[in-house]
């Protein structure tokens, strides 16, 4: 006797099954892809992770608007890790199990995202533009971790040469946050010190999402550094800036991309005018770059808000991923993705040129230096002292 119900429950199982096979890996279909991001949507570092969602949002949002990639429309699934490893190890497994990711991105934070490693190795899950410089992500090389932006030690070498150069400062001081991330900035600071044959002359620290600054200030107060590497996210920076200021620190102050220009500017209001800052994307006012131009429209579409540093990275990392997927052809595997990603050479993503290998998965390379005034950090080729 016929019976419909298995019929059809039968005929459903069958086109799953179909999907399935044809899809190869979890997170894509026929008509769909999709990209999960664990990052600080919340809390005292939420600018970072909101900037980054931002950024890639938007781009994501403009090629879905244009038919998507071969055909499938990205979906976008983001979740707040506050920052916190624990928490972006839970998140990470849920995107992978429940969520059933294709792949990654948009990762913000050097503990947060060292914490998800294991799990990306394990579950040979990509990771595209995680917001973060640390070695640890770059070296050895992870083959499920593609790095977009420049390294910590990439900009830490590009502050200290401009500290001993420009300002002939030699007596460098570093401020850091007390986990990997600062370690990595402080680590890099040092490296670049004894390059030219100098040494960090003092430390302080604070722990992560606090902004008890102050026992870290009186350690570098004690010995009157002419300059500051701080390495942190906005919340802290800031506290500690006007915490120094108070205090009569006459030190020159610089700190490196992670910090969220903008979100420190406006921590700080006019108090924020003579900070040197690294970034790893260009000016996000520079409409020379066709990248640029791009992300401005996409973001003023998306949400009309104006263009800044850490959105724009997020754009990058979004325009990253979607070349992969692109040159990944019509059916493409986490496998064959992490492959196109490496054969990457010279690609022109809007102005920037990317380069990726399997010994070698950093993306971009160059550091611009910013320095603020009135209220805005300026593309410099040359700091001053305040």
């Amino acid at each position: 006797m016929f019976n419909g119900g298995l019929f059809m429950a039968g005929l459903a199982g069958l086109f799953f099954n179909q999907a399935t096979a044809w899809a190869g890996d979890n997170g894509i279909t026929a008509g769909e892809v999709v990209v999960g991001q664990c990052a600080a949507l919340q809390g005292p570092a939420a600018g970072l992770g909101t900037g980054m969602n931002a950024g890639m949002k938007a781009y994501f949002e403009e090629v879905n608007a244009k038919g998507g990639i071969n055909g499938r429309k990205i979906k976008f699934v983001s979740a707040n890790d506050d920052y916190e490893p624990d928490r972006t190890v839970d998140c990470t497994l849920n995107m992978i199990e429940t969520e059933k990711v294709f792949c990654l991105a948009g990762y913000v934070g050097t503990p947060t995202t060292k914490a998800a490693l294991p799990i990306l190795q394990e579950m040979k899950i990509p990771l595209v533009g995680a917001f973060t410089g640390a070695e640890v992500l770059r070296n050895p090389v992870s083959r499920y971790v593609l790095n977009v932006r420049a390294s910590y030690d990439d900009e830490t070498e590009a502050l200290v040469e401009r500290m001993t150069t420009d300002l002939n400062i030699k007596d460098i001081a570093v401020f850091y946050q007390d986990d990997a991330f600062g370690l990595a900035g402080l680590s890099g600071t040092e490296k670049a010190l004894k390059k030219r044959g100098l040494k960090v002359v003092a430390t302080g620290n604070f722990p992560r999402n606090t902004e008890a600054v102050k026992t870290g200030l009186v350690a570098i107060m004690a010995v009157a550094p002419g300059a500051v590497i701080m390495v942190g996210p906005y919340k802290p920076l800031g506290a500690f800036v006007k915490e120094a200021k108070t205090a009569g620190l006459k030190a020159v102050l610089a700190t490196i991309s992670f910090v969220g220009t903008e979100n420190l500017i406006k921590e700080l209001s006019g108090a924020s005018d003579g900070i040197i800052i690294s970034q790893v994307v260009p000016s996000p006012d520079d409409t020379s770059i066709p990248i640029v131009n791009e992300c401005q429209a996409a973001l003023k579409k998306s949400t009309g808000d104006p263009l800044s540093y850490v959105k724009l990275e997020g754009c990058v990392t979004a325009r990253t991923l979607v070349a992969g997927l692109e040159k990944a052809g019509a059916n493409p595997t986490r496998e064959s993705l992490v492959n196109t990603l490496e054969s990457l050479s010279n690609l022109d993503i809007g102005g920037l040129s990317l380069s990726f290998s399997k010994e070698n998965h950093q993306g971009l390379n160059k550091v611009y230096m910013t320095q603020v005034s009135g209220g805005k950090a300026k593309p410099v080729t040359k700091v001053t002292k305040p």
